[in-house]
């Protein structure tokens, strides 16, 4: 194979088809497919392969909370789904065309569904449902229908801010679900619950399982002998428990995480095979699946993935899960447990693994006397001077950056530039304490960290400290606003899709993070810290004009009052992510010759 360097963006921008979601029936599969015209939702068999399932027209997603996730399930039979265009859930068997089987809202929208759970032993399905009333409140509660739809969805739990992951017992007399507040976020700190169902739906014995303003818990699951199981992070660390008799029983447990943050919905990073369990544990960038055996012992499973997205499906001895390494990019993989693994889909871009630049994880010292994480990549074209440096500032802010392909970065290690990825303190996969460091302290320590990175690869001769600049999308783009106030550190920054005043932001924020702010950041107003005045390198912002998460008219107030050198580039027709090929292409040639002025 020839050797691609430097990567062009054509490459980089044809791999825009993600995948998630995963469900299982029996031998069937069955995953979201994330493409540039919408999310699809596809079925792979043996004797068939992938082929797409719902009629042109239908793209299936949730949008409660607006990230979404849960938004669809499929049995032998039957499939309901979440349509995108009008939030409605649907009913499709048989080949025949998909039929609404809630009623459609007042305006668009405004009535929205996630986490499907079908009721075993009856002919209804539970769900959350997410009401936005003409007001402009917004009310999340679990909800009851008909599978039909012959009866409008009748709330069975409300009064909490939010709601996720509604869990019915195998015989279908209990649910468990998880609810929590603002101001917390589900990662802060959550309550799981479970009650008895009765025939009519409605619920009864209301009994407090775990969690609480300082423990997060999430992923309640019955184990196939109605056992309740769910991860809780009271030890310091997301652990799988078990609860009988009114305790919590360790299950996995140790220094590393079971679960991701719950940004979206339908998460499921552990899963039942017998008398064992699968999952995945999270140590910093890196995934690893294991097994714990009948005896409690923890046995890895040897996989050629650094990074597992959270959703594992398992049906008998064949486990499927999105895999990836820092040379592959997310594919979707058959697993059995007994055999060779098989790969669903395909992802080969026909890029040479020797003109990759490989990841190196690092530590490195905070000015403050603690110690943070990264990756570097060193540059792949080879030079008598210490590299340019771009340094990358995750979204989330609670996120981090996993060990798998990056285009985005191989596309500037190619051209010369070192890349450092900095999982700055408030990242996920170190450990409660690690993650809970950023509160009060949002645009600060995380713009710090980056800075300490950047200082400590110059000083360690694997960056020329004169030309290092800093990128970040989202949440990570305000980090970057923070840090080129900073002295004498960043020549200059790149932010996407970027929250620019913390005040304005709250308010047009998505319920799920309008408070998000109130943990993270210790004086109001919010934007108090940020001016033009402050930023002094030059800046390009990137920003789709149909972002709901971070509205555009922060970026283009903020722009009007920026020095000549910093720039404003609209994307049309996009959102809080880029997904068009043409628009992937366009804005890292831009970013590229940003970069090269410095």
């Amino acid at each position: 194979m020839a050797r691609v360097s430097p990567i062009p963006a054509e490459l980089v921008a044809r791999a825009t088809v993600s995948y998630d979601a995963l469900q299982t029936v029996g031998e069937t599969v069955y995953w979201i497919e994330g493409r540039p015209d919408g999310d699809v939702l596809v079925r792979w068999t043996a004797s068939d392969g992938a082929q797409d399932v719902l009629p042109e027209g239908f793209h299936v997603a949730s949008y409660v909370h607006e990230y979404g996730g849960g938004a669809y399930l499929a049995t032998e039979r039957d499939l309901w789904f979440c349509n995108a265009d009008d939030q409605r859930i649907y009913h499709a068997n048989d080949g025949r065309p998909p039929v609404p089987v809630t009623l459609a809202p007042s305006s668009p929208r405004a009535l929205r569904y996630a986490d499907l759970r079908l009721l075993p032993g009856t002919d209804k399905l539970i769900c959350v449902r997410e009401r936005h009333e003409a007001d402009g409140s917004v009310h999340n509660e679990l909800v009851i229908l008909p599978v039909d739809g012959s009866a409008d969805p009748k709330a069975i739990v409300a009064g909490d801010d939010f709601y996720m992951s509604p869990e019915p017992s195998p015989d279908g007399k209990r649910l468990a679900w998880v609810s929590w507040n603002a101001p917390l976020m589900p990662w802060d700190g959550s309550w799981l619950w479970v009650a008895d169902i009765q025939p009519d739906g409605t619920l009864t014995d209301l009994r407090f399982v775990a969690g609480g303003e300082e423990e997060s818990v999430c992923q309640p699951r019955w184990s196939p002998d109605g056992v309740l199981h769910l991860v809780s992070d009271r030890s310091g660390w997301w652990n799988l428990y078990a609860w009988r008799d009114d305790r919590l029983d360790p299950v996995i447990k140790g220094e590393f995480e079971v679960a991701a943050a719950p940004w979206e919905f339908g998460y499921r990073t552990y899963a039942f095979q017998n008398a064992q369990i699968v999952a995945v544990i999270q140590q910093g960038p890196e995934h690893h699946l294991v097994t714990r055996r009948p005896d409690g012992s923890l046995e890895p499973v040897v996989l050629p993935y650094t990074s597992i997205k959270p959703y594992l499906a398992l049906a008998g001895q064949k486990l499927t899960f999105i895999g990836s390494s820092p040379t592959k990019l997310p594919t979707v993989v058959l697993f059995h447990l007994d055999n060779p693994t098989q790969e669903l889909t395909t992802n080969d871009l026909g890029i040479d693994s020797a003109s990759l630049a490989q990841p190196e994880r690092f530590v490195f010292p905070t000015r403050d006397g603690y110690e943070a994480y990264g990756v570097y990549y060193t540059p792949m074209s080879k030079s008598d001077q210490l590299p340019p440096l771009l340094v990358r500032a995750h979204p989330g802010p609670t996120a981090n950056w996993p060990l798998r392909l990056d285009l985005h970065a191989q596309y500037f290690t190619s051209r010369g530039f070192a890349v450092a990825d900095i999982d700055y303190r408030g990242s996920t996969g170190y450990g409660r304490a690690y993650r809970l460091q950023l509160r009060e302290r949002w645009g600060s320590i995380d713009s710090t960290d980056c800075a300490d990175a950047a200082l400590h690869l110059a000083t360690t001769g694997r960056a020329d400290s004169k030309r290092v600049a800093l990128w970040g999308a989202s949440a990570g783009g305000y980090t970057v606003l923070h840090a080129l106030a900073m002295p004498d550190v960043f020549a200059t920054g790149i932010a996407r899709s970027a929250v620019v005043d913390l005040e304005t932001w709250s308010r047009a924020a998505p319920k799920f993070q309008a408070h998000h702010a109130e943990l993270l950041h210790s004086e109001r107003p919010y934007g108090a810290g940020i001016s033009e005045a402050s930023i002094r390198r030059p800046l390009l912002l990137v920003h789709g004009d149909e972002d709901r998460v971070t509205p555009l008219r922060q970026a283009q107030a903020l722009i009007q009052g920026l020095n000549c050198t910093s720039h404003l580039v609209i994307v049309p027709r996009t959102g809080h992510t880029l997904r068009m090929p043409s628009d992937v292409r366009h804005v890292l040639c831009m970013e590229l010759d940003h970069l090269r002025s410095m």
